[in-house]
């Protein structure tokens, strides 16, 4: 993209300067299926949705079409450009006279110095919507939001035809439910850039050894091909069945979408109080309780792990320091078991300063350490020299913002991207001075599985 700041009321370039019309409709419901709502934008709405649910499911939140969007391939200012967006849109909403706010949802790709693959093209460095109707369910209350941004004044007419719009989607939605999908046929598993990677391996431990970094993150990537094509629809019904305890999100842009089932949160801000969490550090889940718990001992007892979870520990506490007028963090940490999966897990929280937000948070806080590395910038440079890939979305921030200054980002792990009907799966490990090439590649294998039993397949006769 050539400009730096891009911001549209879905069809139209809007100046960002200009006074703008903001139309809000808000009913509130009994209820409604979220995916339902999502599947009946499938038609009108396709490549213009998204989908977010945290992990204790106490918040949903459903884009179909796109009222407002700001998109950014400016490095250096593409997160104060965004909040610059929001808080000038926001400024023009009669805030005060709906139960349910505009959300701002979106994500920021990995790196934005890193040129961007084939399979990334579509995404912006910083891409984010206001949806045109919005489902939130929170608390068990469940609103449905209608927004219209305009230049111009919004006639009553564009208003009705935009209510007319929603009750069709609620009559669909009600009327005929959610879909059954059935899991995708792999015809093709391809195991990109593997010598280049387990080379990387080698490569990095040596500068490590030679003190040039403490940690880098190297990652892979597996490209899957399909027998039919592959809809979000169909991928989000796989990882609310399979992965119901991460955060499961899904984001589309024209044909391309980009979904996953993330167990780490980047950062919460509820009420001026921050909340993160410090996530490195991993191994696998046992077959039996006792096996499992053996496993998970043994991971808070690794030194290798440990040291990795410090370096994430050690780089949120300063953010924290930065950020927050005072903070709360354990001396030590605890296990967070998914599925698949035991990680280290620490949390964190603080009260914001005046002058803080979600987004300053985040720009400080990304890339953590168990997604990047220690020192940051140099292990930053070492991935974009050395890592085979290019991560795009994947382990970047995705997630939401309100006009009070609410949201909540969570880290892109266990996620795919599904581009010209072929998925790319992404996994990554910390390499320290006495990482082992082999122990790393099967490390990720562990990571991959989410994601690969989403398509319906696995590694290596698993």
């Amino acid at each position: 993209m050539n400009q730096q700041l891009s911001i549209t009321n879905g069809d139209h370039h809007i100046e960002q300067t200009a006074k703008l019309s903001f139309y809000i409709d808000t009913m509130k419901m009994d209820s409604l299926s979220p995916r339902a709502f999502y599947e009946a934008g499938a038609t009108k709405f396709q490549g213009k949705r998204f989908f977010w649910q945290n992990r204790e499911k106490t918040f949903t939140l459903v884009g179909l079409g796109h009222a407002y969007t700001v998109t950014s391939d400016d490095h250096e200012n593409r997160y104060a450009l965004v909040e610059n967006a929001w808080q000038n849109l926001i400024q023009h909403a009669d805030l005060e006279a709906h139960e349910q706010q505009p959300i701002l949802f979106g994500s920021y790709t990995f790196d934005p110095e890193k040129t961007p693959a084939e399979e990334w093209q579509a995404f912006p460095e910083a891409y984010f919507a206001v949806a045109t109707h919005q489902l939130v369910i929170r608390n068990e209350q469940t609103f449905i939001n209608t927004f219209y941004v305009s230049e111009q004044p919004i006639t009553e007419a564009q208003k009705q035809a935009l209510r007319t719009e929603r009750d069709e989607l609620l009559h669909s939605a009600q009327v005929n439910g959610v879909a059954s999908h059935t899991k995708p046929q792999i015809t093709q598993t391809i195991e990109r850039h593997k010598a280049a990677y387990l080379q990387s391996i080698e490569n990095v431990t040596t500068l490590i050894k030679h003190e040039d970094a403490d940690k880098v993150v190297i990652a892979r990537s597996l490209a899957l091909a399909f027998d039919g094509a592959i809809t979000s629809e169909m991928m989000l019904a796989q990882i609310t069945a399979e992965q119901p305890e991460s955060y499961l999100f899904v984001i589309e842009h024209g044909d391309d979408f980009f979904f996953g089932a993330s167990p780490e949160r980047l950062v919460m801000v509820k009420d001026h109080d921050a909340y993160s969490s410090c996530v490195a550090g991993s191994i696998k889940r046992g077959s039996t309780k006792e096996q499992d718990d053996a496993y998970g001992s043994e991971l808070l007892q690794d030194t290798k792990n440990l040291q990795e979870h410090q370096y994430v520990v050690d780089m949120i506490r300063q953010s924290f320091d930065e950020n927050c007028a005072n903070y709360t963090l354990p001396n030590g940490p605890q296990l967070l078991k998914i599925r698949d999966i035991q990680h280290l897990f620490t949390p964190i929280e603080g009260q914001l300063k005046e002058e803080a937000s979600i987004l300053r948070m985040v720009k400080n806080l990304h890339p953590t350490p168990a997604l990047g590395g220690a020192p940051r910038e140099r292990a930053m440079e070492v991935i974009r020299e050395y890592e085979p890939t290019d991560r795009g979305l994947y382990a970047a921030p995705i997630g939401w913002m309100n006009a009070e200054g609410d949201g909540e980002f969570a880290v892109a792990i266990r996620s795919a991207l599904v581009h010209d009907n072929k998925a790319y799966l992404y996994a990554g490990g910390g390499i320290v001075a006495d990482s082992e090439p082999q122990s790393e590649y099967d490390e990720t294998l562990v990571k991959f599985r989410p994601m690969l039993r989403a398509f319906g397949g696995t590694l290596h006769g698993e």
